[in-house]
């Protein structure tokens, strides 16, 4: 090749790569390569070398070069290959065309285009041994094929094109490209942009590395709008249509909602006027409370959760868990949620219309404490639709989501949901966690 000749009067510290090619007539790419050779083989990667490569050498080289994500001169210098140009051409031809353009020519053979035509005018004879090869092979690629996009079919409603020409793609080495395109009946030009694509470095590669942690980090708890919203907390920030496009991609979706428990038994006690009416934004902390409770059957018994929130942050002040939705469910939850209230406040608390809440027991607490009592509006679920909210929340990402050995264990688990739920998963709304948006609210008065 002339490198070792080139290569021996070379002083890297005379003289720079890009002049000392020029004086000897050659490119700075084919000096750089030369150098390669050197460092990698030593004097042997200078020498010639056989050029008349198999298809099953290109292929690993190929594979080795998109596998490893080395450059095309690093990969040609490793497998010591004479020029590497010529691992350029290989690609170009495995994109443009099959695993045949691969094949090594012949002295005086004729183009691939003239070998593919007198191919047609020699089709093997119908029952000849070569007909039957190339109908085993023909099943072998549809069976391969069919199977691959079966796969595909199982796992979303409709296969796109897309799908299709990443089967092919996947089957490339294996079978014609020109005949796996012809039998998924998609156009060349939707395959060739999927190659092309592929050979590009992935643009969101890092930011699929950080939706997935988040995902992963909250348990597959927040959708893309959460998940757009925790992205700006870090400084990027992403349309939420990407974050759902990626997410798409990535398979990674969120849960479902579901039912409460209806403690409403008639009028057992005094029902309050509905002062909440629907004023479900809060100003400051301890301005206006809701509550309600929620039943679920687990290990063959129900429980029944009785939690209260705060309307400033959507905070959960404090709960209790219960096998039977006794008064003492509300009256220690209630004694609970007051011991965190100041002397000096003005709150609104509000609930349904339960028999809990209209007991002489809980309206006498709320008057000694100088709290407003408030109440829905007789079967309507909206006027308190936050709790409501909350407990659809709960249910999906916490009770129908994670295995539970046993009811302490559940109330274990429950517990460490609400830390996480107060503490750290962010309301889409405020774009921070309640806790963390209450902690900024007095810093910031």
């Amino acid at each position: 090749m002339g490198g070792a000749i080139f290569y021996e009067g070379y002083n890297s510290k005379a003289i720079s790569q890009k002049e000392y090619a020029k004086q000897m007539g050659v490119t700075r790419a084919q000096f750089q390569y030369w150098l390669k050779l050197y460092e990698l083989h030593g004097e042997e990667g200078l020498k010639n070398t056989y050029t008349n490569y198999s298809v099953r050498f290109k292929l690993d080289v190929l594979n080795y070069m998109v596998q490893s994500g080395a450059s095309l001169m690093d990969t040609a210098a490793l497998f010591k290959i004479s020029s590497y140009t010529m691992v350029y051409d290989w690609q170009k031809k495995l994109e443009t065309g099959d695993v045949e353009a691969l094949e090594p020519r012949e002295k005086g053979s004729p183009s691939m285009k003239k070998k593919s035509t007198q191919q047609l005018k020699h089709t093997p004879a119908k029952g000849s041994v070569e007909a039957l090869e190339a109908r085993i092979i023909q099943l072998e690629m549809e069976n391969e094929y069919f199977k691959k996009v079966e796969c595909l079919s199982s796992k979303q409603r409709k296969v796109t094109k897309q799908d299709k020409a990443e089967v092919v793609y996947e089957l490339r080495y294996k079978y014609s490209v020109k005949e796996l395109v012809k039998l998924a009946g998609i156009p060349r030009s939707t395959y060739y942009d999927l190659v092309k694509k592929r050979n590009q470095p992935d643009p969101d590669a890092d930011l699929k590395v950080e939706i997935k942690s988040i995902y992963n980090e909250h348990e597959g708890r927040y959708g893309y709008r959460r998940i757009r919203d925790e992205l700006a907390n870090r400084g990027k920030k992403v349309n939420h249509k990407k974050v759902k496009r990626i997410m798409k991609e990535l398979g990674l979706k969120c849960l479902v909602r579901m039912k409460k428990y209806k403690s409403y038994k008639g009028t057992v006690g005094k029902v309050a006027p509905n002062h909440l009416a629907r004023q479900f934004n809060a100003d400051a902390p301890n301005e206006k409370w809701v509550m309600d409770i929620t039943e679920f059957k687990l290990f063959g018994e129900k429980l029944y959760l009785s939690p209260v929130l705060d309307l400033f942050n959507g905070e959960i002040i404090t709960y209790t868990i219960g096998s039977r939705p006794t008064y003492s469910l509300v009256s220690e939850m209630l004694e609970n949620a007051l011991e965190s209230l100041p002397e000096d406040h003005q709150l609104l608390m509000h609930s349904d219309q339960g028999w809990h809440y209209q007991m002489k027991q809980y309206r006498h607490t709320l008057q000694e404490r100088g709290i407003k009592q408030s109440m829905s509006r007789k079967g309507n679920c909206y006027d308190n639709s936050v709790i409501e909210n909350f407990f659809g929340i709960m249910k999906s990402e916490f009770l129908y989501y994670k295995d539970f050995e046993s009811v302490e264990h559940f109330k274990q688990e429950l517990e460490k949901y609400m830390e996480y739920y107060n503490m750290k998963r962010m309301k889409a709304k405020l774009k921070l966690s309640p806790v963390q948006y209450r902690t900024h609210f007095k810093q910031a008065a």
